[in-house]
């Protein structure tokens, strides 16, 4: 029993450590190569948006359908890009309550955007911390939902390795090995 319990913790952290690594891939290096960061001689374009729902409205408005798409996929990506967080935090940190976990996934999104900003690697959007967030709050909900469910934290933790296992783990390995991100 006790070669069980540490084959799924290895596990556990293993596909938690990957989605890290995905989460600064997506979040830093989608733009720029690591090497393009440092580059004295690139170009660096920065964008800040600090008014709540400004991008969201301006997506939505957009007459394009291509751009129409960009939108679905920014809105949808950044709410999917932080469920995961949000279920794993509350297995790392038992004793913390749901509302200094979402705090600590907004201080996470800040602390991304504010990178974004100072580095030129990306769009520094007040939105996209709000999406992060929601999607935090999502994560915790449905971890929250799994333990009234399930009525047994050990279990929670085996089904949400079984989840990982069927759907983490190919989708981080799409998202990672398979999409040309810059590296």
């Amino acid at each position: 029993m006790i070669t069980r319990k540490r084959i799924e913790t290895v596990f556990f952290h293993g596909v938690f450590i990957c989605y890290i690594i995905l989460l600064m891939k997506i979040l830093f290096l989608s733009r720029v190569s690591i090497w393009e960061i440092f580059n004295s001689q690139r170009t660096i374009v920065r964008s800040v948006n600090l008014i709540p729902f400004y991008s969201i409205s301006e997506f939505i408005s957009g007459s394009t359908a291509n751009l129409k798409r960009f939108a679905f996929a920014n809105v949808v990506g950044n709410i999917l890009l932080f469920i995961p967080l949000g279920v794993y935090l509350p297995l790392f940190k038992s004793n913390k309550r749901g509302t200094i976990i979402l705090l600590f996934i907004f201080l996470i999104s800040l602390f991304a955007e504010i990178i974004q900003g100072l580095l030129g690697i990306g769009i520094a959007d007040i939105d996209d911390i709000i999406l992060n967030t929601l999607g935090g709050w999502i994560g915790i909900l449905w971890f929250k939902l799994l333990l009234l469910l399930l009525r047994d934290k050990k279990r929670v933790r085996t089904v949400i390795a079984v989840l990982a296992a069927i759907v983490g783990i190919p989708v981080t390995y799409y998202l990672l090995f398979m999409i040309k991100i810059k590296l």
